[in-house]
């Protein structure tokens, strides 16, 4: 089952090049005037953008929508400062976010009278525009809006009647146009989908879920056709990376790990904003890592999976064995504990324990500043939180931190997907995500 800023420096501009000496010739010959490089390029601009012009505006306008979703309400004068970006830049940046809807004028401090004229701040407009978010888990799927600033609007957990792919994905379609259409006033921009398992995010696959058995779905051509939205797709732990770092508790880290334990156990691993995904997006796959000390024989033939040893169907046996629950609900186990069930509370404990041993030996490959877990006991109890940090060590303990979606991880982990590419391409998001909606509307 189941940060912020992540401030971007700002364009380096490389200095124009010297201009050359002329030197006269012995006949008198016009003397050319030569003339400065355009501002804020090294050559004369030409009519066919360049590769390099195109990202260094989606840069430039990514960091300042940033700026505005950490410090807002803020001052254009401060976005400038804080993002490297001239005051003119910004200007025009903010001046395109509101006529698109993703910013709004906030109400101006109070003055003293006579004190001038005061800087009206901007802050994001969360009440236009949402995304939607999907992500498939093993028992059922999650459909959710999410607004712009992360926070889950509304969510529905539709349960599987067959794992088969198209049938998850029409239900999972129809699920979010049922969303829309109880959300009036709120346009979608994008939707995304994430799930457990291997997840290509470029060519928009679920490549393999080995718990749904899903081999090759093609996501995005599937649910993408349904919806008639702009369709977004990567494996939940990278997605849930991304949340962290916008609107989460990895806020300003420069190296984040996350580590997913849920029904699929997946890690994701970010430096200077970016995730790592590897060649068609296998990086993460940590399922069949050997935990020391682990007995569960694993479906792949070998023992001591992190899979087959963490695994919430692995809780579950454990504590339908010990008489627990009788069911394969993890949460009841969660209750159990809550209720002061010493075997519930011992199960948690030691998959805690568990758990650490996978951080700590993640901790020692990457060295990250920051490590979420999501996990059940982990996020919901003080005791499996300081069991997993007793074990990483007192040195490191502190960098290890819940889930900051205790209450809606799923949703978020969908959506975030779609936020994620807002986020980085705000004008182009907002223009495809608009042009799909109209397109939607009027069919």
């Amino acid at each position: 089952m189941i940060s912020m800023p992540r401030s971007a420096a700002a364009p380096t501009l490389s200095a124009p090049a010297s201009l050359s000496t002329l030197t006269p010739a012995p006949a008198p010959v016009p003397v050319p005037v030569p003339t400065l490089p355009p501002p804020r390029s090294v050559r004369p601009s030409s009519p066919v953008p360049r590769v390099a012009d195109s990202d260094r505006r989606r840069t430039s306008a990514s960091v300042v929508l940033r700026s505005v979703l950490e410090h807002g309400p803020v001052a254009r004068s401060t976005i400038a400062r804080v993002t490297g970006l001239s005051p003119a830049s910004v200007t025009d940046y903010c001046a395109r976010f509101a006529r698109l809807g993703l910013i709004r004028e906030a109400e101006p401090p109070r003055q003293a009278k006579g004190a001038g004229r005061p800087h009206v701040p901007l802050d994001l407009d969360d009440s236009r525009f949402v995304v939607g978010g999907v992500h498939v888990a093993v028992p059922y799927t999650t459909v959710a809006l999410l607004d712009l600033r992360g926070r889950v609007v509304v969510e529905r957990r539709l349960k599987h009647g067959s794992t088969d792919p198209a049938s998850v994905l029409a239900r999972a379609a129809d699920g979010l146009v049922a969303l829309l259409e109880g959300a009036p006033g709120r346009r979608a921009l994008g939707v995304g989908f994430a799930a457990g398992g291997w997840v290509d995010r470029e060519s928009g696959t679920v490549v393999h879920h080995p718990l749904l058995g899903w081999r090759e779905v093609p996501v995005r051509e599937m649910l993408g056709a349904r919806t008639g939205l702009a369709l977004h797709v990567d494996g939940h732990a990278r997605a849930l990376v991304n949340a962290e770092q916008l609107f989460g508790r990895a806020r300003g880290s420069r190296s984040v790990l996350h580590l997913f334990v849920g029904n699929m156990v997946d890690a994701a691993f970010a430096t200077n904003d970016e995730v790592h995904h590897g060649p068609r997006s296998q990086a993460g796959a940590i399922a069949h890592l050997p935990l020391p000390g682990g007995t569960e024989p694993c479906d792949c033939g070998r023992v001591g999976c992190l899979l087959a040893e963490l695994s919430e169907r692995t809780l579950c046996r454990r504590a339908r064995a010990a008489g627990v629950i009788d069911g394969v609900n993890p949460m009841r186990v969660l209750d159990a504990a809550a209720g002061g069930d010493a075997v519930a509370v011992r199960l948690l404990v030691e998959r805690a324990r568990m758990v650490g041993r996978a951080a700590e030996f993640l901790l020692d490959v990457l060295n990250p500043e920051t490590v979420v877990v999501t996990e059940i006991g982990i996020i919901g109890r003080q005791d499996c939180l300081a069991a997993l940090r007793e074990v990483v060590g007192p040195e490191r303990s502190a960098a290890v931190v819940p889930s900051g979606f205790p209450d809606s991880v799923l949703a978020t982990a969908g959506g975030a997907v779609a936020l994620d590419v807002l986020y980085r391409d705000p004008l182009g998001a907002a223009a495809a995500g608009g042009a799909a909606a109209a397109h939607l509307g009027r069919g």
